[in-house]
């Protein structure tokens, strides 16, 4: 049922900032604009925004507009002046598309029926906005292709069709994905839509055509951990890249070929930090095995991960550090706030106090970090040693992710979502 309401960091030098400039101003719709965050993770999957993030906070920051949403997790996205939000209402997972500047409902869309365990009802998956579309996916695995401007279905798949099955062996080891929920957002290249739909009868991986819901090809028997995707040239070629309940693999993007796999299991299968991308190495972590880096080479005989480092200490557990230079930053496990050198695997620095979750947002000088308490804490980014420029208490507990338009950071946490205007005129 839909419903309609009434009408990576800049470079420092002059010729980086005058491309960016140009870049800002681009108009083309099928370009990501520098204050949009269509989907997990932000234009790039990286964390990194393309709006500056200001120098400091304002004195006791006012919400601009906030509206009460029903339970989820999935994070806010947006482009142009338009949000898109799920939730979950009349026990339907649901789109919902808001003004920016007002919060002012544009429409809704049920895109299938509700589902809740003990972390209560809602959906978990990020939504994408791509060009005219917004993709929505399920907890359930259900996938749909909604019109940006009215949202309109345009196509939708059910993962049951392609061989999925459902376990309501929630306290066992089955699968992941299947058990507790969908999380992974599906992502974009050209014409295709890359989705975990978790078939273990070839279809763990599965690429739509993005316009007609057509698959294009299916790959892997593997079992769909919680994980996001992210797409990239590494080692010379095209990769989709996502950790599996098996393991890290990497696929051509034309044909799903498996090109290479990283083999281990974590406990209940839960994998769920994004690949982060750096050259040719894949770094991943999960809260049972650590902290680990792979270099992928390309030989006579195809392709081949050999193993950088792995720090088995830093067993990082949900949010996934964003890259900055040569160093990460995000939640350690010890519910602190850490900076590791990415070529190494050691930690630079430590700061306690921080709790489970922190989504990190960057412009590769400073980073807003949102805290499971809801706190929003702004800081440098220095691999020198922890710099805090500011903080406010924004929302109510939440795992969510935010976004950042470059003059509101959008917070959501079980009961609400909330646009805060934080940049100062020249900060």
């Amino acid at each position: 049922m839909t419903s309609h309401a009434s009408s990576p960091p800049s470079s420092s030098t002059a010729i980086g900032r005058l491309a960016r400039a140009a870049f800002l101003f681009l108009s083309v719709s099928t370009l990501v604009q520098g204050a949009d965050w269509p989907g997990w993770r932000g234009p790039d999957r990286t964390g990194h925004t393309r709006a500056a993030i200001p120098a400091t906070l304002p004195d006791n920051p006012k919400a601009a507009w906030k509206i009460p949403l029903g339970h989820g997790y999935a994070s806010p996205i947006l482009a142009g002046k338009t949000v898109i939000i799920c939730d979950d209402f009349n026990n339907s997972e649901t789109a919902r598309a808001l003004d920016l500047d007002s919060g002012r409902e544009l429409w809704k869309t049920a895109y299938a029926p509700a589902w809740s365990d003990e972390f209560e009802p809602g959906p978990r998956c990020t939504p994408l906005i791509h060009g005219d579309h917004v993709f929505v996916q399920s907890a359930q695995g259900r996938l749909a292709c909604l019109r940006l401007a009215d949202g309109r279905t345009v196509w939708s798949v059910d993962f049951k069709d392609l061989g999925t099955v459902w376990s309501n062996e929630r306290s066992s080891n089955v699968g992941a994905a299947v058990r507790r929920g969908h999380t992974g957002s599906p992502i974009v290249e050209g014409d295709h839509l890359f989705v975990q739909v978790g078939s273990l009868l070839g279809s763990s991986i599965v690429a739509f055509n993005r316009h007609s819901g057509q698959v294009v090809w299916k790959s892997l028997d593997d079992a769909t951990a919680y994980s996001s995707p992210v797409i990239g040239t590494v080692a010379g070629t095209r990769q989709f890249i996502t950790a599996t309940c098996e393991g890290l693999v990497g696929l051509a993007v034309t044909d799903g070929k498996l090109l290479w796999r990283v083999p281990f299991k974590t406990a209940a299968n839960r994998n769920v930090l994004t690949p982060i991308l750096l050259g040719d190495d894949v770094l991943f972590a999960s809260h049972s095995t650590g902290f680990q880096s792979q270099h992928i080479t390309r030989t006579d005989s195809g392709f081949q991960p050999v193993q950088r480092w792995f720090n088995r200490q830093l067993r990082l557990n949900l949010p996934t550090p964003v890259l900055s230079g040569s160093h990460l930053y995000g939640i350690g496990a010890a519910k602190d706030f850490i900076c590791i050198d990415a070529r190494s695997g050691q930690v630079a620095w430590s700061e306690k106090g921080f709790g489970d979750v922190g989504h990190v947002i960057s412009d590769g000088a400073r980073q807003l970090v949102l805290l499971e308490s809801g706190e929003v804490r702004l800081l440098a980014v220095n691999p020198e040693r922890y710099e805090e420029l500011g903080r406010f208490q924004a929302c109510g507990k939440t795992y969510s992710q935010p976004a950042w338009t470059g003059s509101l950071l959008l917070v959501r946490d079980p009961s609400s979502l909330s646009a805060w205007p934080i940049a100062r005129p020249g900060s």
